[in-house]
């Protein structure tokens, strides 16, 4: 009966083994859905990052929108500008007198410079050089001789030569 008993306490050992097991793997279990707690709130906290960072990512796609509209604004005008001088220098170039007037007006000949010039003459100056010659001011010198005879006598005048010849 000794080797009966002997094997019974190998059993209860086993059996008791077992119970130790069951109660570790329960309290390990316990642990384990304790940090698994702990690892829920972490990604909970990891999530609320990503989405604190995604939103820090759209307010500043937004501030680069705006940007970026604002900048499409200036280029607008910018263009805009270059387009009006362009039309200024044009005008400028055939002789506008009144640049402003002309811009005023120029709508109704389809933004058309030569257009404007043959419909509004009135707002262009005529060119000089065709006139004759002219000073700086557009209007002839007033010490200049008109005939070869008034320069050859305003020559000797200025020489000190007497009008000897002119005279007999």
């Amino acid at each position: 009966m000794a080797g009966e008993n002997h094997g019974a306490e190998t059993t209860q050992e086993q059996e008791a083994a077992q119970e130790l097991g069951v109660e570790q793997a329960a309290q390990e279990q316990q642990e384990m859905t304790a940090a698994g707690g702990i690892d829920y709130e972490k990604q909970i906290a990891e999530r609320d990052e990503k989405i604190a960072a995604l939103e820090a990512q759209v307010a500043e796609a937004a501030k680069n929108a705006e940007a970026a509209e604002q900048l499409r604004g200036e280029i607008a005008s910018l263009k805009q500008q270059s387009a009006d001088e362009r039309v200024d220098f044009l005008l400028q170039l055939a002789g506008c007198r009144n640049v402003k007037a002309a811009r005023a007006v120029l709508p109704d000949y389809e933004d058309d410079v030569d257009k404007l010039k043959a419909g509004e003459p009135w707002l262009f100056a005529k060119h000089m050089a065709s006139e004759g010659a002219a000073g700086t001011t557009g209007l002839p010198n007033a010490g200049a001789a008109s005939d070869e005879g008034k320069t050859l006598k305003h020559w000797r005048e200025v020489a000190g030569l007497s009008d000897e010849t002119d005279n007999q």
